[in-house]
């Protein structure tokens, strides 16, 4: 399966269908296929067909496959390189949205975890002994 980057809104509520493939048919470097399909090593061929898959025909690294999937208002990206999180960091702005780790982090436009503010070391010290 992997580990999958979302880029979801909470706010303004869940990115539509129709608001993707808008945003899909507007875009140079997008597709939408509604399918992914893949060769195994043993020449066997998986494919996956949904609405609301597209493909990033720009991804610099074929091998990633640059598919981004719709799956239940949000938009999902399994094991994005750096490339493709900055593509998602475009899209998430564009819909208004933010980029969501499966682990809850968030990411900035270039693709990296946001730090979190951590409580000063005077508090720390206090409760831990240390910074």
């Amino acid at each position: 399966m992997g580990y999958e980057v979302h880029i979801r809104r909470d706010e303004t509520g869940p990115i539509s269908l129709a608001e993707w493939s808008a945003h899909v048919e507007q875009a140079d470097d997008l597709r939408m296929d509604g399918f992914a399909e893949s060769t195994t090593p043993d020449g066997a061929t998986i494919r996956i067909e949904e609405p609301g898959i597209a493909v990033w025909t720009a991804q610099p690294d074929a091998a990633q496959g640059g598919w981004i999937t719709f799956d239940d208002g949000e938009i999902v990206v399994n094991n994005p390189d750096a490339p493709m999180l900055g593509r998602m960091h475009e899209i998430a702005v564009a819909l208004g949205a933010q980029m969501q780790g499966d682990d809850g982090e968030l990411y900035d436009a270039d693709g990296e975890p946001i730090e979190e503010e951590r409580p000063s070391g005077g508090l720390l010290r206090r409760l831990f002994g240390r910074d």
